[in-house]
């Protein structure tokens, strides 16, 4: 039986111009001062994408949400530390050349009497003015942050970030957000306010239980009547207490801290056990765990209680991590606001394109010949798809950004260029994805040329499972045979069509060359040379030839 496939085109291979046109970049730096920290990210943005770049961040352990008591003012300790920070901030920002810093304070400065005597205090002192936002603002900003990070396709999702005064809960799928809510739990209040025995006694630890369970009920009831009876959403948290969380579970299982926890998963049940063991530590066991500052050790029992309360009344029974939050919305609505994102929606659904295209530039990666070998790739897995393989649109995706960031190893080196890409993609920080999906592009792109993946290969034993290993196997194997049709990268190749010989266990690439005089000899040479991998992965032997 003889099979013929013409390409399909995809969103992937259509959405992007070939060649793209740089405006001038600005760098922007975004200001937190919340209750528990100051923190700041400088951001390179990348107009033409739209996206952005973290170039450098920073963050001091404050506590500015250690008020007066009797007055409930922020006090004049905590306010010299807070306008250090800053400072330092402003020093970072103007080393970078900065071209425009935003500062916004949350919780402490909003509820505090004084705080608008600290916000001109800063802006006498520094010359930085500082926006202050409602509680609501904040929650936009958040899930504005979240929206830069995480693909959401259209489905509903919960995001939750426990601060140091206030805890945010937001519903969206990615459109405008349907619920946003700000309320006043946070681990360093109710540190504050409710555990003072160490280890935690069990009486003060119900007492706690009980106080945010009451406080989260009007919340999560509110979040619940704007989903329909038929959506089940997706968890996503935010921020230090969550993210510390996931990562002492993480520090756990995997026997080492992992380097990052974007997309990294805490079970409901993980979670009471992670809180029971924690709530009978004292403090100095707290800060020996591996992962555990000491300043988060204070009030990380608050913020498990938080975390584990939420989930119950949501009735979800695991969290994801999410590396961006009230910062990086911060960055985003600058973009809104200067017109750089038109389409929201559109800039929400492309973020892995975004996130692959803004590595791949920040690494010097061609990109007219990277997404020509990236349509290949696209083609190949098309028109082989249901015949050789039976991978679906996700692995696609997979072997697109690995096509795009292939030879990102080139910014470190010719030599041994497709291992350094390895570590570029593994540690570039794609957005989108989720870590074991970052880890098999990055693979993908390893063995997109030389041999084929070997067990005994580092990067290769760091793949979750076997079924990541097929597929790392497999779309590495159809991405060494789209580098050999663009040999030249001059684009010699326009196209190519699929015939499989069933019987034969055959496969013949009808190239098409991009002109009458082009006779694509170094291509049809480079796929002989590149072949093995393919034939040994599918079964099949494989030809070239050319179709004039």
């Amino acid at each position: 039986m003889v099979t013929q496939i013409e390409s399909q085109d995809s969103l992937s291979q259509q959405q992007w111009p070939s060649a793209l046109k740089l405006r001038e970049v600005s760098m922007l730096a975004a200001i937190d001062i919340g209750t528990n920290s100051i923190h700041m990210v400088v951001v390179k943005i990348n107009p033409d994408l739209p996206a952005f770049d973290i170039v450098d961040a920073e963050k001091s352990t404050v506590r500015l949400g250690e008020r007066c008591p009797d007055t409930g003012n922020l006090t004049p300790e905590a306010t010299v530390r807070a306008i250090a920070a800053l400072r330092r901030c402003q020093e970072i920002a103007r080393g970078l050349e900065v071209n425009e810093v935003i500062a916004v304070a949350t919780s402490a400065v909003r509820e505090a009497p004084n705080g608008g005597t600290f916000i001109q205090a800063v802006e006498q002192e520094l010359g930085l003015k500082i926006n202050l936002i409602s509680g609501p603002e904040e929650a936009r900003h958040i899930y504005l942050g979240v929206l830069s990070g995480v693909e959401f396709d259209h489905q509903p999702h919960v995001i939750i970030d426990i601060g140091g005064g206030s805890t945010e809960i937001i519903l969206g799928d990615g459109r405008e957000p349907r619920y946003l809510s700000s309320t006043k739990v946070g681990a360093v209040r109710l540190t504050e306010d409710f555990l003072t025995t160490d280890p935690i006694s069990k009486h003060e630890f119900e007492r706690l239980q009980a106080y945010v369970q009451g406080k989260l009920e009007w919340p999560v009831e509110g979040l619940r009547s704007h989903l329909s009876p038929n959506e089940q959403p997706k968890l996503i948290g935010t921020s230090g207490t969550i993210e510390s969380l996931i990562k002492l579970h993480a520090c756990d299982t995997l026997g080492a801290c992992p380097t990052t926890l974007h997309g990294h998963t805490l079970s409901l049940d993980n979670l009471k056990k992670l809180t029971h063991r924690l709530r009978k530590l004292s403090y100095r066991e707290r800060c020996q765990m591996p992962g555990m500052s000491e300043r988060r050790a204070e009030i990380i029992v608050a913020g498990a209680v938080v975390l584990q309360e939420a989930m119950v009344l949501l009735g979800l029974d695991s969290i994801s991590a999410c590396g961006r939050a009230l910062r990086e919305g911060v960055i985003v609505d600058w973009m809104l606001k200067h017109g750089l994102i038109e389409d929201r929606l559109r800039y929400q659904g492309s973020i892995r394109q975004r996130s692959a295209l803004n590595l791949a530039q920040k690494y010097g990666c061609d990109l007219e010949p990277a997404q020509r070998i990236a349509q290949f790739a696209g083609s190949l897995f098309d028109q082989t798809k249901g015949i050789l393989h039976q991978w679906t649109e996700a692995e696609r995706e997979l072997l697109w950004a690995a096509a795009i960031l292939h030879n990102s190893g080139h910014f470190v080196s010719h030599s041994a260029h497709h291992k350094h890409s390895y570590y570029l993609v593994r540690h570039g920080g794609l957005l989108g994805y989720t870590d074991p999906e970052i880890e098999v592009v990055a693979n993908i792109a390893r063995y997109h040329r030389k041999g084929p993946p070997k067990k005994r290969h580092q990067n290769y034993q760091n793949l979750a499972n076997k079924t990541q290993c097929q597929i790392v196997d497999q779309l590495s194997a159809i991405l060494k045979l789209a580098v050999g049709l663009d040999r030249r990268q001059i684009g010699a190749v326009a196209a190519f069509r699929c015939e499989h010989h069933s019987k034969q266990k055959k496969l013949t690439l009808h190239v098409q060359p991009n002109g009458p005089d082009e006779d694509c000899a170094l291509e049809l040479w480079s796929l002989t040379y590149k072949k093995q991998c393919f034939e040994t992965e599918f079964n099949v032997q494989l030809e070239a030839q050319l179709d004039q």
